[in-house]
């Protein structure tokens, strides 16, 4: 019958969202560019504005598509979790080149280049069991928190879902803010040598995972106060589970390979 789905799957309906945040993605790129060659940076942060303005309305969309008992099909579901997985996997391969090029510039038989002794001389590496413990102990907690939202969706309990993620949104930004503090106590800059600048890439990229991943169940949250999530169905707040994982598996790499191995000093004898 005319109007009637005989197939399982989501076929989208036109969507102007897609089109007007990628202008606005490419007039940010533009216009950050310009900032960059000293222009204002107004245009730029209106472009930024723009891309969160319609990822806001995108994203509204997609979440009427998920509630409306038609769309999101077992299949639409699988199809959207297989998507978040090969996201998490583009995301290991990012960070995978960033510990690259710190190994590269430490470890002497994997470069010519690297450095005789790391941390580099006139480098004083962050303290490992002050900040840095404490900040692993926090994502840590978070990561138990939020697992235990997770079995609490499934068995049926929004209320104790809801406050499992509220705790861990509070332990991200805390998290955070720790992080921000240890970045104002460093006694080195971005620009001060190869161990900055791999430091602040890999220790900064990753913090910037964590204030994502904490908007994503923030975000996740709110839904589940107003009961969008069931013990069925709540892939939204499973990829968001997912997600901070992953963030805390790699913060447990980094703490191990910048923070305790790259801060004990060492003299390769080159």
């Amino acid at each position: 019958m005319s109007g009637v789905k005989s197939h399982p799957y989501h076929i989208l309906n036109p969507s102007p969202w897609p089109f007007i945040a990628s202008m606005f993605a490419f007039a940010m790129a533009i216009t950050g560019i310009w900032y960059m060659r000293g222009g204002p940076i107004a245009g730029f942060l209106a472009c930024l504005a723009g891309v969160v303005a319609c990822s806001i309305v995108w994203w509204r969309d997609v979440i009427s598509e998920s509630r409306n008992g038609v769309d999101h099909t077992d299949e639409v579901a699988h199809g959207l979790r297989m998507g978040m997985l090969l996201f998490i996997a583009s995301e290991v391969m990012f960070f995978f080149a960033f510990f690259w090029a710190y190994f590269n510039a430490s470890i002497p038989f994997l470069s010519f280049v690297a450095q005789p002794s790391w941390p580099p001389e006139g480098i004083e590496p962050l303290y490992t069991w002050t900040l840095p413990f404490l900040n692993t102990l926090i994502l840590l907690t978070s990561g138990v928190t939020v697992t235990y939202a997770h079995h609490a969706i499934r068995l049926g309990d929004s209320k104790k879902c809801a406050q499992g993620i509220l705790l861990t949104v509070i332990l991200g930004v805390l998290f955070s803010a720790m992080q921000a503090y240890e970045y104002s106590a460093a006694t080195f800059g971005f620009t001060d040598g190869i161990y900055s600048s791999t430091f602040y890439l890999a220790t900064g990229f990753h913090g910037f995972h964590v204030i994502v991943g904490t908007i994503f169940l923030g975000v996740c949250y709110f839904r589940c106060v107003k009961g969008h999530f069931t013990a069925e169905k709540h892939v939204g707040f499973e990829a968001a589970a997912w997600y901070w994982h992953f963030v805390d598996v790699v913060w447990l790499f980094l703490f191990i390979a910048v923070y305790w191995w790259g801060g004990a000093g060492f003299d390769f004898g080159r």
